[in-house]
């Protein structure tokens, strides 16, 4: 039986980098919320005892493709505790529309739809906070995908506190590059001592991304759109970039402004959400059986 998954984007509606750990991570405080636009996953679970991916990434071989190593990492922790049996297995296709190195959380979307859905396909029984203990390993953004609901994200992105931001409309951006997350925690010029302030804080003063500056003096095509985006609106870096988003009232406003892009600009429309698309997903297929 084939079944379809979304994995949604997600934006940083904010982004402060509040220091720098000894392992080399950096400490940050950050406002998850999801979009109601992603990649899609079909996924059939088999007995072959094997995790197929049908849709081989180019240039990304399939034991480090996050969606195999996902798959691969419940089922081990699955086996361990004796809740699945050797030969379960699954065949995975992703229709991907959320470029890689974006700033939007699609290859950490995708780990953890696998992770959601596998858990209730294969009917492992693990908790959500289980398959964040695995999602975290795989990357940081993973365990709010799990999670499944907008998010305060404080540590490493890991320590998450449920939010109600408002659920805007907004236009979200491409500019054509790639930005590396580790080539940007890096840089030099990186800020890294915003002070650490409660989400109360936050939430009453103008929301910024600390990694928007270095973003912008490294990559020009960053900074021309975002210097197109704000003639119209508020705009921002989501995460590490390289997409940027502007933020509407209304869906026509924002499509007006996307009509009016250069040609050079990749770009769609989508609405905020509190609940991700995943949990509706899996709600409703709860729901039904």
């Amino acid at each position: 039986m084939i079944t379809t998954w979304p994995a949604p984007a997600k934006l940083n509606l904010f982004l402060y980098i509040t220091g720098r750990r000894a392992d080399g991570y950096h400490n940050l405080q950050t406002l998850f919320q999801f979009l109601d636009y992603g990649d899609t996953l079909e996924i059939t679970p088999d007995s072959s005892g094997k995790i197929t991916l049908l849709t081989p990434l180019t240039g990304v071989p399939d034991d480090e493709n996050l969606i195999v190593r996902a798959a691969q990492a419940l089922k081990t922790v699955a086996a361990a505790r004796g809740t699945l049996p050797a030969q379960a297995g699954a065949s995975i296709a992703l229709e991907k529309v959320l470029p890689m190195g974006g700033g939007l959380g699609g290859g950490s979307s995708d780990a953890a739809t696998v992770l959601v859905a596998l858990n209730h396909l294969w009917q492992t029984g693990l908790s959500v906070a289980e398959l964040a203990t695995i999602g975290i390993k795989l990357g940081a953004d993973v365990p709010v995908f799990i999670g499944g609901h907008a998010a305060f994200a404080e540590g490493v992105g890991e320590l998450l506190q449920p939010a109600e931001p408002a659920e805007k409309w907004y236009l979200v951006a491409h500019p054509g590059v790639s930005i590396a997350t580790p080539d940007l925690f890096r840089d030099p010029e990186l800020t890294r001592d915003s002070p650490i302030r409660t989400l109360d804080e936050l939430l009453q003063r103008p929301f910024h991304n600390d990694c928007e500056a270095v973003a912008r003096k490294r990559f020009r095509k960053v900074d021309e759109l975002l210097s197109w985006l704000l003639e119209y609106a508020p705009s921002r870096l989501t995460g590490t970039g390289a997409c940027v988003f502007a933020e509407f009232d209304t869906e026509s406003d924002a499509r007006q402004v996307l009509e009016l892009a250069p040609k050079w600009i990749c770009g769609f429309v989508a609405r905020g959400l509190n609940l991700s698309p995943l949990q509706r997903t899996l709600s409703g297929l709860k729901a039904s059986t």
